[in-house]
């Protein structure tokens, strides 16, 4: 028989590299967000770093308010896409695992 203790300290350390596996996977994905129909986009990578802004030509002489809102929005759209991408990610890893509910994973 084996020892119980033993399988889970095994289960746990594979469990963390499986873990850091996917948070380095997760880092060099990227996501576009978008806003106003996709007249202003942001690339941002797993990191939450942005790479890249585009602005839409017929905006930079528009209304200087609405363009700060329209990069905002794009912004928050990349990060709650990269939210919820390393969500799904992570939740492939814990499947089966007998999570506390309201647990929240830290990533």
């Amino acid at each position: 028989m084996k020892n119980p203790l033993g399988n889970i300290m095994q289960q746990a350390q594979k469990m963390q590299e499986d873990f850091k596996k996917v948070q380095e996977e997760l880092e060099i994905q990227q996501v576009l967000g978008e806003s106003g129909g996709g007249l202003v986009t942001i690339l941002m990578t797993g990191k939450r770093e942005a790479r890249k802004v585009t602005i839409d030509p017929s905006l930079v002489n528009e209304d200087k308010d609405m363009l700060e809102d329209l990069v905002a929005a794009a912004i928050n759209d990349a990060v709650n896409k990269v939210g919820k991408m390393k969500k799904e990610k992570m939740a492939s890893i814990t499947a089966g695992l007998p999570i506390p509910p309201g647990f929240q994973m830290p990533f």
